[in-house]
């Protein structure tokens, strides 16, 4: 069983910075891909950044170069440095990690979501 634990949301003006943070503890084999979703109201779920084990890094074009994720493998934390945010970004973000608890089994977490809003 992996939990994640998000922090770092809140409220922010536009053109403001937040960063956020989510955290993985429990017993797994590995961690590869972490990553950051977001959903605003009445829109599906979307992918705003993912970091592979390799230090690999995807973002969506709505976010490039205004979000950087990173991780700490150390630690089995990962961040997502938001800059000049937009009054668009306003949504619950939610952390996912993937990995294997064992050799064989695979699993995919998800955080309970923080919320980020950004007035105008």
């Amino acid at each position: 069983q992996v939990q994640l634990v998000e922090s770092g949301g809140g409220l922010v003006q536009a053109g403001g910075s937040l960063t956020l943070s989510c955290s993985a503890s429990g017993i797994f084999f590995s961690i590869n891909a972490m990553g950051w979703y977001r959903q605003a109201p009445g829109k599906q779920r979307e992918s705003v950044a993912i970091v592979t084990s390799g230090g690999s890094t995807d973002y969506a074009d709505s976010v490039k170069g205004r979000f950087t994720i990173s991780r700490e493998n150390v630690d089995n934390t990962v961040y997502l440095q938001m800059n000049s945010l937009k009054p668009e970004d306003t949504a619950v973000y939610y952390c996912n990690v993937r990995g294997y608890s064992n050799v064989r089994s695979p699993f995919d977490s998800w955080g309970r979501g923080t919320q980020v809003t950004v007035s105008s």
